[in-house]
């Protein structure tokens, strides 16, 4: 019995600890969790049959039974279904249909589903809340000029992205006659419009931001707003929040202040746009001279911010060109940057900071801040090992220590290694958070190296930034204060649904560019692409192709097929088939095409063209590879 007993403490020792996990027993429930699931009826078997079983699209929900007479008309819809009860003896939980959302696969209905799916409050604004805005026509009247400065003279100018209509900030540069520079941020004034505590302000803070999906925009607030009255378009009044400071030739703030204002903007530029002007030779306007002033001022304090330890992450944006009839995607490219991107960025960063100290200043316990707290050390294990495999060295003990690895991170032979590197040091960081000052004591921002930071550059699509308007504009006197600005639990409760907002909010963009992929490749057809390995499993490899900025899992244990032989080395990390090793940053080269064999779970498959192992690799398939759209639909027509 006791050589039993040691048998079995020297087993349960020898259990590797990274297997072993925290184990808990459910005791009883408090809440229910039930929400509306969206998904798709699986019609009966049996004729006549008013009871069926509904499947939601969320994978980690049971299936559920409803009755309904609606079943063939139903079927191969999206719907919505509502859980009434489980019974302790039933299988499923029961049910009942709630509405009908439209044909699986249709664009309209699709984008309803995701929106539903991750909590994104869309539906239209009610009138009790449209009631709270300014009556049509708009014009500045004496009243709004109070406490605010006119700063309609400034060679103002905004740059943006391509199409945007609803522009928060503005810029400007000018020298001062004692041989500085006045450099100034012009935010538009959310908070004069929204008042604290109205129907427009309770929803504008339950909505907490705007989602930006592929070819959608649920604003955080109603459209006059957004893209009319707040927005910093050029050639109309509007206005502003300014943060001005006084600077040297070297970058490094002399003064610093805030003042509400009204600006008119002398052009809305895209990035494009900007650095044609920063570029061009003849061209030595006002706008021109103001953008060339700022962008030699944002490589400065770029420069200096990186050498504090700022880290220069990398992940890959996909734009996606729409057809302008049938509005689907007819080219995938990843987003290019250009200098003005960092120059815009370099002003709002530095703004936030500035604006993040005045607040605490003056709200020491009830400033609304934005932390990024440091990845613990085993986070960084992945992106060390993955670097280690291509001999070279990466230090995490620091931000400093580790931006510094990155930047000496470079192969000659291998130009986009150090690319992949930034993009696996992304997946290692942190969620950066909102918090009240008064409920932590941590204030530092990791990732900018930061020792303090807020939200201040953004207010038409945050409603962080609203709040920390709010409390700017006390701070200098321009506006009042009101009980729940100052009550540090109302505060922090605010912070936990604007943090939630934020995080569905990117999970919706997600799921609306996978949407939009799929129908790209469903289009496109099956096309052969160089890839590089991110990861490497037990039985598979997560790819990124750089030309579509797409990523995905090409595995290798398929059912009903021999099991190849794999060894998976967790160290290196590594993963050997048959005779070939895989290492992280490995180019290889995959087939994608899209799986349309489950109706509710469509997804981009991908197969191992290159290197070539028997029984595992596919042949390229070049069939549809360099044919026109029309072309493509010619052949589908013909077979």
């Amino acid at each position: 019995m006791e050589k039993e007993e040691e048998r079995e403490r020297t087993l349960k020792s020898a259990v590797s600890e990274k297997m072993l996990k925290p184990t808990g027993r459910i005791v009883g429930i408090i809440k229910r969790n039930w929400r509306p699931y969206c998904g798709m009826l699986s019609k009966s078997d049996i004729k006549e049959s008013r009871r069926h079983l509904f499947t939601p699209a969320d994978k980690r929900i049971p299936r559920i039974r409803i009755e309904t007479r609606q079943a063939s008309t139903l079927e191969g819809r999206r719907i919505i279904v509502a859980v009434d009860g489980w019974p302790r003896s039933s299988r499923y939980p029961n049910g009942h249909f709630v509405k009908n959302l439209g044909e699986v696969g249709d664009k309209e209905t699709e984008t309803e589903v995701l929106l539903l799916e991750h909590d994104v409050p869309h539906q239209p604004f009610s009138q009790a809340i449209l009631g709270f805005l300014p009556k049509m026509p708009w014009s500045i009247t004496e009243q709004d000029m109070e406490n605010r400065e006119d700063l309609r003279h400034l060679c103002v100018c905004s740059v943006d992205p391509p199409g945007c209509t609803d522009i928060d900030d503005a810029l400007h540069c000018r020298e001062l006659e004692n041989g500085n520079l006045e450099v100034g941020v012009h935010i538009a004034d959310v908070s004069h419009f929204i008042r604290p505590g109205n129907a427009l302000d309770q929803e504008s803070a339950r909505r907490g931001t705007t989602v930006y999906l592929c070819e959608k925009r649920i604003d955080m607030v109603p459209e006059l707003l957004s893209s009319n009255l707040c927005s910093l378009r050029s050639n109309v009044d509007r206005l502003a929040f300014s943060c001005i400071w006084e600077m040297n030739d070297n970058a490094e703030i002399l003064k610093t202040r805030f003042t509400k204002s009204v600006i008119n903007s002398k052009a809305s530029l895209t990035y494009a746009e900007a650095q044609m002007r920063i570029d061009s030779a003849t061209m030595n306007d006002n706008i021109t001279t103001s953008l060339r002033g700022l962008n030699k001022l944002a490589k400065i304090l770029k420069k200096r911010r990186i050498e504090k330890g700022a880290l220069t992450l990398s992940s890959p944006e996909v734009r996606f060109h729409m057809d302008s009839e049938t509005h689907d995607p007819i080219d995938l490219q990843t987003k290019e940057l250009r200098e003005t991107n960092s120059m815009v960025e370099e002003f709002m960063l530095l703004a936030n900071i500035s604006v993040a100290k005045k607040i605490h200043e003056e709200f020491s316990e009830h400033a609304l801040l934005r932390k990024h707290p440091a990845p613990p050390p085993s986070n960084y294990e992945i992106l060390v090992k993955a670097a280690k495999s291509k001999n070279l060295e990466i230090k995490t003990d620091t931000a400093k220590s580790l931006a510094d690895s990155l930047d000496r991170a470079d192969s000659p032979i291998f130009p986009y290694l150090n690319t992949l590197l930034r993009i696996l040091a992304t997946r290692c960081m942190m969620q950066a958070v909102y918090f009240c000052s008064g409920m932590d004591n941590d204030f530092h921002h990791y990732g900018l190296a930061s020792p303090i930071y807020t939200h201040f550059t953004s207010p038409i699509r945050r409603y962080a930034d609203i709040i920390v308007h709010r409390l700017l504009a006390v701070a200098i006197g321009a506006d009042c204060t009101y009980p729940e600005l100052t009550d540090k639990h109302k505060l922090a409760d605010l912070c936990k649904n604007l943090n939630f907002r934020h995080k569905m909010a990117q999970y919706a963009q997600r799921a609306s560019v996978a949407f939009h992929t799929q129908l790209f490749f469903k289009s496109k057809g099956i096309v052969s692409e160089e890839a590089y390995i991110l990861f490497v499993k037990k039985n598979a490899i997560v790819v990124l192709i750089p030309k579509y900025g797409l990523e995905g899992t090409v595995f290798f244990e398929e059912k009903d097929k021999p099991k190849p032989r794999l060894i998976y080395d967790d160290e290196v990390p590594s993963l050997k088939i048959e005779d070939t090793v895989f290492h992280i940053f490995d180019k290889v080269k995959v087939k994608i095409m899209l799986d349309s064999s489950n109706l509710q779970h469509q997804k981009i498959r991908m197969s191992l063209v290159e290197p070539q192992i028997p029984g595992i690799s596919v042949p390229p398939d070049t069939s549809n590879m360099d044919m026109s759209e029309p072309e493509r639909k010619k052949k589908k027509l013909q077979k």
